[in-house]
């Protein structure tokens, strides 16, 4: 079979197609045929050695497809089946061995692709405004990237809550998406010389309730600027790079804030937890209440620019990977 692997730390360059022997499912592990693998910053990050990795390694850690075999000691699912994961390394080839401890069943009326769409972003989305900070009626948050893959989907979740959403986008055409997910306000971030009064301008200077960051160190300052007194900021990536150390004390002065740095997958770190959250979202999914934008597909041959594209802010929605 054909697969991503990567061979050093690096740059997309180290992102190379090569053709391996398909993987043996194991004990607990079930076989698929990948009909869409998803394409995610913690892909960069690991690619790059932000999250260092063993090497060599085949990328990507989310996908779905169909069940084509069982390994020893599997209950619950049967060869045809089709399922999804957000979690099991390996997903950027043309077949995967998943720990079916660590995937979900893709309901029917949902295809492969937005299975996928709906998988690592849609539950990030959903932890962050159910969990992480529990988003209530009435209140005002601050959410960038609003126009990518979980930023469309989190707005929709924020909006479906009772929530007014102020987005920050980079581009006419992104902003349209958001206020299309509905934001109700959307701030051109390139075009404003201080984000953090243009958000408290909005709000009447009182700020918002929450800031949803996944750009981290360039826009960290703004974003803590933007949180009203005991406000939340939510930093959940880093795509222009890791926040700098910083004092706490610079929480205190800013009017007692919270700072947290979750990752999903401490949200799903059971089974039954994963479970009943994938099917939270897939049930708002199949029910019309939650659109998943498929933004871009590529070929396996073409992970270097899905990389590139997804890194350099080119791209909206979900980036797919069709082997």
């Amino acid at each position: 079979m054909r697969a991503v692997q990567v061979r050093e730390p690096g740059g997309s360059e180290v992102l190379e197609v090569v053709d391996t022997d398909a993987p043996v499912p194991g004990p607990g592990e079930v076989l698929v045929e990948v009909a869409a693998a998803g394409v995610n910053f913690i892909d960069t990050y690991q690619r790059e050695g932000i999250y260092p990795m063993p090497t060599p390694y085949v990328a990507g850690l989310e996908g779905a497809g169909r069940v084509t075999a069982l390994g020893p000691d599997v209950d619950g699912v049967a060869v045809g089946d089709r399922i999804a994961w957000a979690n099991t390394l390996g997903s950027y080839a043309e077949q995967v061995a998943v720990p079916w401890a660590k995937a979900v069943p893709v309901p029917d009326g949902v295809a492969d692709d937005v299975a996928v769409g709906a998988a690592l972003q849609g539950m990030t989305a959903h932890f962050l405004v159910t969990d992480c900070f529990t988003l209530r009626g009435g209140e005002t948050i601050l959410l960038h990237a609003a126009a990518g893959g979980v930023g469309l989907l989190l707005t929709q979740l924020a909006v479906a809550k009772g929530a007014r959403v102020i987005a920050t986008t980079s581009t006419p055409e992104k902003a349209e998406l958001a206020r299309g997910a509905g934001a109700d306000e959307v701030i051109d971030y390139t075009a404003v010389d201080d984000l953090a009064a243009a958000v408290r301008d909005l709000t009447g200077g009182e700020g918002v309730h929450a800031a949803f960051d996944s750009v981290g160190r360039s826009t960290f300052d703004a974003s803590l600027a933007s949180v009203r007194r005991r406000g939340t900021l939510v930093i959940y990536g880093a795509a222009s790079g890791p926040v700098e150390p910083f004092d706490p004390q610079r929480l205190n002065a800013a009017g007692s804030l919270y700072l947290t740095r979750p990752k999903l997958f401490d949200y799903i770190a059971t089974t039954d937890e994963l479970r009943a959250r994938a099917a939270a979202v897939y049930g708002e999914v199949a029910a019309g209440r939650l659109d998943v934008r498929i933004g871009h597909r590529y070929g396996l041959a073409d992970a270097r620019t899905a990389h590139d594209d997804l890194q350099g802010r080119r791209t909206t929605g979900k980036v797919l990977l069709v082997p």
